[in-house]
């Protein structure tokens, strides 16, 4: 037994583990799996999965394309568990245990179509060259009233007052005691899994909330981040009440977003690249900003991945629309915090919290590696507003995908086979969405065309 399986073999043990669910990151970052009895578990030592899982649609469906991608027989998928993702599963009604694997082919190899598996590979270009990304997302969401109609509007839950919000009530205090056994019950199961969360503030919107996570690992996050939505929607089903990350759930509302916090460090010193000693911003750092600036028009779909999520990224919303970047400027895409020394970093405002966090983590990394590489040269910062100025950007998530694959080196980092399958699922994701008529439609051009 490898030292990985006999840690977790104690772990299981040690907390009397009756069954196991076996997790992988699908397109979207959520769960797909099997639970297994712990006995079959050990015994085994590792799964199977079929590897179609890794391109399926958020409907369920694939794409016309589909079997270019993976085996036409759908064959299986090797799926080895990571000893650093296991965690218990605090919602569960029998002891449970909850291990995030990683895929690979049947001859060995890591799996391409694996989101886990491209955020691996960038990663490993960063520790190529002695350097080890620090990451601190930031990650909001709605609480929504239970909706079982499709054509209904979603709204604000009742708090403990017995009332829904109805007002703007950004950092307050109050606004968020009305969900105080919510909140309770969502720290109560993070502190469980060991997430590590840090502040929880309410958001611009209506019942809208924003959790920060403490900088580290960008691979240990993205598994936080992946299980802290699957845990935040099991707290609000206990209370009867939703919680959603879609982008833009309500038209009248602010959007949702994962902003993320970057920063590069020397794996020998722990150092800093972004800043000298004297404390001065380094060329890195102004071509780490500069990759970001050059990549994102090609990488937009991994930060606004939905058809809802261009929503969100519109002119008079406070989420980007253009590239620029500012000191201490919330306005802008790419914002440099008012931090210095260590603890200089960079945030990247694109990312939706409807992201699947590996391949947000992964398109930001490497835009900001690929600019260091090629020693791309940046602009002056913005000063004042720039959510004013032009759009710059694709209006929607086909737009998007037609650059997704433009620059050769991002085809190298990613990989083909991965780029043409997430456009594949897109687009036809994209299709779905754009056959159905919507209800502005009918009210405007019913009987006016």
């Amino acid at each position: 037994m490898s030292s990985d399986n006999q840690a977790i073999a104690d772990w299981l043990k040690k907390n009397e583990i009756s069954e196991v669910e076996c997790l992988v990151p699908d397109i979207m970052g959520n769960a797909r799996g099997k639970f297994v009895p712990v006995g079959q578990f050990l015994e085994l030592g590792e799964s199977r999965l079929p590897e179609a899982v890794l391109i399926q649609s958020v409907t369920g469906e694939y794409s016309d394309q589909h079997w270019d991608f993976v085996e036409p027989t759908d064959g299986d998928m090797i799926l080895k568990p990571d000893a650093s993702s296991i965690r218990l599963v605090p919602w569960a009604k029998k002891p449970s245990a909850q291990i995030i694997h990683d895929c690979y082919t049947m001859d060995g190899k890591p799996h391409p179509l694996s989101t886990r598996n491209v955020l691996r590979r960038v990663l490993d270009l960063y520790a190529a060259d002695g350097l080890k990304p620090v990451v601190a997302p930031e990650v909001e969401f709605y609480l929504v009233a239970r909706n079982t109609d499709f054509n209904r509007k979603l709204g604000p839950p009742i708090g403990r007052s017995g009332r829904a919000e109805s007002s703007r009530l950004s950092y307050s205090i109050d606004a968020m005691a009305e969900f105080d056994d919510f909140v309770a019950d969502m720290y109560s199961y993070a502190q469980a899994q060991q997430l590590d969360v840090d502040t929880l503030i309410h958001e611009n919107g209506a019942a809208q909330m924003e959790i920060n996570f403490l900088h580290g690992d960008a691979m240990s996050l993205a598994d936080q981040v992946a299980t802290f939505k699957r845990t935040v929607r099991e707290a609000a089903h206990k209370h009867g009440i939703y919680a959603t990350f879609m982008a833009k759930p309500m038209a009248d509302e602010a959007g949702s977003a994962m902003h993320i916090h970057q920063s590069i460090v020397r794996t020998d010193t722990g150092k800093n690249i972004f800043v000298d000693d004297a404390g001065e911003h380094t060329p890195a750092f102004m071509s780490y900003i500069a990759g970001l600036q050059h990549y994102t028009p090609q990488l937009i779909s991994f930060y606004a991945p939905n058809v809802n999520a261009y929503r969100r990224l519109a002119p008079n919303m406070t989420a980007p629309i253009n590239l620029n970047w500012g000191f201490d400027n919330r306005t802008t895409a790419f914002r440099v915090p008012n931090a210095g020394g260590q603890a200089t970093r960079i945030e990247n405002r694109f990312p939706g919290s409807d992201v699947n966090p590996y391949l947000a983590f992964a398109a930001s990394l490497a835009s900001g590696y690929l600019g260091m590489k090629g020693q791309l040269e940046v602009g002056e910062p913005h000063l004042g507003t720039a959510n004013e100025s032009t759009v710059e950007l694709p209006r929607s998530l086909e737009e998007a995908l037609r650059h997704l694959r433009d620059s050769p080196e991002v085809v190298e980092v990613f990989g083909d086979l991965f780029l043409r399958a997430y456009a594949a699922v897109k687009l036809a994701e994209f299709e779905e969405f754009n056959s159905v008529i919507s209800s502005w439609e009918r009210e405007h051009l019913l009987l006016q065309v």
